[in-house]
Order: structure tokens, then sequence, then C-alpha cells
């Protein structure tokens, strides 16, 4: 074997061809590093299809819409078996009536659908107790009791409050990043899909219509779809069918839990069957997740049943007697039934509101969706401000800065946020559908406790009494103020009254 031997000049030739090649590989990697990483800024600025079942993305609305059909459709997920099996035949899986009532119960990604809070007359909630659900005669002994029995201090509280998600919109860097962000996480379809999506919601109505057991005489229908305040995590759909065969005092519960169990049982062997998700049973309402094949979200739809009382249109005479009737009446579901007769123009309030204050009611209900921990075992009883407290305090805001058409989303949700770390100010009422000296507005205001947000068409409700944590709400609404969004901004025409918070 022959070994030539470099000399010295031949090895430093050697090294520096070695030096050179590296040098110039070094310079292809970042060469190709950076085209690369330009490549991936592009796709990012591109708009993504986030499958909401799994978390995949995907670059199409069809290729998302693909997957979905071969992966998800017809489909529930089992924590048991982590897994998603078919919700008819469920794989081979045994389905006793307890596994049937869990799996109905599950959460899947429509998050919040037994958390829903369509109660139409205000329940006494901010009186209880979010750790044990005990009820007290004022907020004030409720929250001593929280601190004495349950150690409920301004610490646990910070610690159990707070839940931002990750990359949410208060990370943004300022109102062009936040429209992006909206246009991307926030703003429901528009255009074809949108049409698309009223088709299908009007075809469900129908088949409703048709499916309930006894003939509705008139249906009314709200929630934020229906109001134009929806997003794409959290779309409710409201409604009501109201007949006469519920006029009978004695016998409307029974016949209305029949009639609500009926309409389940059919509409779970129609052909959307498997699109269906069933809620809990509850007594007075039926409460189910749809999903849109089309745009592939969920609507969080709840059912409910009463005679009309009020008809479709009242007279101010007919109306103030049901107002007194909801002031008297110590039945509370019966209350909340005669309530329903309301929720037309509950909707019509909402709806009446300029494009813009519907894009900042859009924020504040994605706030409030992506800005708290989820309740623990320990405070498994809070409850937090329905989106209807929160479409009427938006609104209030607006009024305050004198209606402007157009305006800085940034400016309102910092208003709004400002607000809510003062809760104990807030004191709003309307004048649209009872007068200042009407007898039961009277006896309701002097024994008012704040925050006060009395329903503009309900004089015998103040829908803060919903949440029993406003404490947690100024919390987080504090944190927020902090973030990015907001740095450095400061109060704005409109906006400067709110300098004074």
């Amino acid at each position: 074997m022959h070994v030539k031997l470099l000399g010295n000049k031949n090895i430093n030739s050697f090294r520096s061809s070695q030096v050179e090649n590296r040098i110039a590989h070094i310079f292809q990697t970042v060469f190709l590093g950076s085209n690369l990483i330009l490549h991936w800024e592009r796709m990012w600025t591109l708009k993504s299809y986030n499958c909401e079942h799994c978390g995949s993305d995907f670059i199409s609305g069809r290729a998302l819409r693909y997957h979905f059909q071969q992966k998800h459709l017809g489909k529930v997920h089992r924590e048991k078996y982590d897994q998603e099996v078919l919700s008819g035949k469920q794989q081979g899986h045994s389905e006793s009536p307890r596994d049937r009532s869990t799996m109905e119960t599950q959460k899947l990604h429509w998050e919040n659908l037994e958390e829903r809070n369509v109660n139409y007359m205000a329940t006494k909630i901010s009186k209880t107790c979010r750790m044990c659900s005990r009820c007290f005669g004022t907020v004030l002994s409720r929250e001593n009791h929280e601190i004495q029995e349950h150690h409920f201090t301004a610490r646990k509280r910070a610690q159990m409050s707070a839940g931002f998600s990750p990359h949410n919109m208060l990370e943004c860097k300022g109102p062009q990043e936040l429209r992006r962000y909206a246009d991307r996480k926030i703003c429901p379809a528009s255009g074809s899909q949108r049409a698309a999506c009223a088709a299908e919601i009007g075809a469900l109505l129908q088949l409703i219509q048709t499916s309930f057991p006894v003939p509705a005489s008139r249906v009314i229908q709200g929630g934020s779809y229906v109001k134009g305040t929806d997003t794409q995590g959290c779309s409710e759909i409201d409604i009501v069918l109201f007949s006469e065969v519920f006029a009978d005092v004695n016998h409307f519960k029974k016949q209305l839990r029949e009639g609500l169990e009926t309409l389940r049982e059919s509409l779970m062997r129609t052909a959307y069957g498997n699109r269906i998700l069933m809620g809990k049973r509850t007594p007075l309402s039926l409460r189910f997740s749809f999903l849109c094949t089309e745009s592939l979200h969920s609507h969080s739809c709840e059912i409910m049943a009463y005679y009309d009382i009020l008809g479709p249109t009242p007279s101010t005479d007919l109306k103030l007697h049901l107002y007194r009737k909801l002031h008297l009446c110590k039945d509370g579901d019966e209350a909340q039934l005669c309530a329903l007769a309301l929720l037309q123009y509950q909707v019509d309030f909402v709806k009446a509101s300029v494009v813009r204050v519907k894009e900042l009611i859009r924020l504040m209900i994605h706030w409030l969706k992506t800005s708290f921990a989820s309740p623990t075992e320990e405070n498994k009883f809070r409850r937090l401000p329905s989106s209807y407290t929160v479409e009427l305090l938006t609104i209030y805001i607006w009024e305050q800065a004198e209606k402007p058409l157009s305006f800085s989303l940034v400016q309102g949700m910092r208003a709004v946020l400002k607000l809510l770390v003062q809760y104990a100010a807030i004191d709003v009422v309307w004048h649209r559908h009872y007068h200042r000296t009407f007898p039961i507005f009277v006896k309701v205001n002097q024994k008012r406790t704040r925050p006060f947000i009395l329903d503009p068409v309900n004089p015998t409700v103040n829908v803060c009494d919903t949440c029993n944590a406003w404490d947690e709400v100024a919390h987080v609404a504090k944190l927020s103020l902090r973030k990015p969004l907001f740095s450095g901004v400061r109060a704005e025409p409109p906006w400067l009254f709110t300098d004074a918070w």
C-alpha cells in the first residue's frame, strides 16, 4: 500500500479548500433558511382554516371540508376512550343509557353548551356562593362567607380568575393587527357561506316546527346569531314556540316537558340527527348544538315553549299587565316562561345597533370567552356575566360616547374594560319600554344594588344578577388593560369621559 505524503504547502492548500467549502455551505444554509422563513411568513399571512374538532389547520375551505367529511362527520368524541366514534353505532362500544347521557353532555368543541345563560328572568346568582352554591340575602354576606368558609382571599381570586388563551387578541400591537386577528379568529363567515348557513338554519327551524307535537301559533328567534353579534366561537340561537295548549296553568309544566321530550326524540330520528349534539335535559327547554356542514361551525341552540301572552302587536296596557305579573310572580319557572314574550324586544334593542357597535360587541364577547380560567371543582358554581349583559354594557358605553357611527375599536374596548374595573359604579337604565314613574320600576330602582343594568324591556330584572364573580371580572379587566394592545393608548375623543374612571 502506497501512502502519498502531503507537503506543508499542499496541506495548507487542502485546509484552505476545506474552509472555503465550509463557508460556502454556511452561506447556502443561511440563504435557504431565509427563503424558508420568508416562505413560512408568506404562508402565515394567508388565512388559515382551523378544524374545531382536532385543531388541524388547512390552507383552504375545501380542504377543511374534505377533512371534516372524512374524519369527523357523524362522530362524537368519547373522553372515556380518547377517540371519536360514530354517534349512532358507537363503533362496537357498549352504550348503556348512562353512557348515552354522558356522551350527550360532553362539551366537544362547543364550549359552554351547558353553561349558556339564557334565563330571561335573571336569577339571584349574584348572592350564591361560587364554591358551595349556598344562597345568601345580600352580596356582602355571600362575599364574607366565601372569605371565612372557603378562604377566598384576593390572592386566591387572582390565581383562579385569569386564564388568557395563548396568542389571544390582547397580544395584538395596534388596530391593524387587531383587525387581522378579528377577521381570522372572531368574525363569522360572510357572503355565500353566511347565506348557506342561513339556509341550513331556516331548514332546521322548519323541521322543529313540523316535529313539535302541538301546533305553534307563532315562532320567534333570539340569540347572538339573530342579533348579529355572533362570533366564530360563540353562536347562539334561541327559538320560542308559542301555543295555546300551554295556557292551562294547572298542567302546562307537564305538557311542556312531554312536548320537548317528543321533539328531542323526533329530531334525533331525522336526517339532521348526526349533526345534533343534545345537551343535558332541563325542565323548561331543549338544548343542543347544531353543526352547519357548509362552513363547518356550530350553533348552540335552545328551544322553549309557552303560550303567547302578548301576541304580535300588544297594547301598552297589556305590556304593563305583564310587568305586574312578572313582579308579583313567586314561581321562578313560570316567571321565566312569561318573560319569553319579551324576547323579540330584547333582540330588536340589540339588533338596532350600528355595525361598528356589533363589531365591538363581538370583541368583548370573545374577550369574555378567552380571558378567564375554566372553573375547577373548587369554584364550579362560579358564573360570569351573560352575553346579553356584555351586549347591553357595550351599547351603554357607545351611547356615553354620543353614539359615533365610526370609532376606534381599541378605544371602545378600553372604555368597556375600564368600566368593568369599576364595576361597582355600573348603574344603567333605559326608559324605552317603561316610564320613570311606572310603580314597578320605582320599587325596583329603590332596592337596586350595583352593578345594576336594568333590562331595557323588562323593569323587573337586573341582568347583572346572573353573575356572582364581578370581582374576578374586574381583576381580569385590569390585567387586560396592561396587555400590548393597550400599551401607550390614551383616551381620545369621543372617549375622553373614561379618564374619570
